[in-house]
């Protein structure tokens, strides 16, 4: 039997030490409690976004998963979450738009700083990570955008803690808001 969980670990490792740090702290601060944020995202992206949502819950926040049917309507001055590997997700890209034009910001979580989404994007957190339709320039071993996934997951919980330790919310807080 084959056994690759320490070559994708190595893998996740060698996408995380290249994100730039600056980017990170400048997402953070734009994360505020007084600002409601909505996430987004599709397929496994959107499944990462919404563990993103909750852990935010968890921590206090007021935040939305797009295209819950509770998701009430975004307003100037909120924030746009996106994670798109490619950067070009229709429905993803045609929110920010929609999100931009509420004067709200944007952060982009992407493969491609240079995207559509990246372009209108307040602040873009590069990922170097093959993403789903990457052909040319793969060099994972996993299948489609799984190296993508699992490291916008582990960047977004990073960014909760980072939240956490900033805001004074510890752990028997978050608990609290844990169902």
């Amino acid at each position: 039997m084959m056994d690759f969980l320490l070559p994708i670990v190595d893998e996740v490792r060698g996408v995380l030490e290249k994100v730039d740090r600056q980017e990170v702290e400048s997402a953070a601060k734009l994360i505020q409690k007084e600002t409601r944020i909505f996430v987004d995202g599709e397929g496994r992206s959107g499944f990462v976004g919404k563990c993103f949502a909750m852990r935010l819950m968890h921590l206090g926040f007021e935040v939305y998963v797009m295209g819950e049917s509770t998701t009430p309507s975004f307003n100037a001055g909120d924030i746009f979450v996106c994670v798109s590997g490619s950067g070009n997700t229709g429905s993803v890209l045609l929110n920010a738009k929609k999100a931009k034009k509420l004067e709200g910001k944007v952060i982009t979580i992407t493969n491609n700083r240079h995207s559509s989404l990246g372009e209108i994007s307040d602040q873009v957190i590069k990922l170097d990570a093959t993403v789903r339709g990457d052909t040319e320039n793969r060099t994972s071993i996993q299948l489609l955008g799984s190296l993508f996934d699992q490291s916008v997951h582990l960047l977004l919980d990073n960014i909760c803690l980072i939240l956490s330790k900033r805001d004074h919310i510890t752990n028997e807080a978050a608990t609290q808001n844990h169902v």
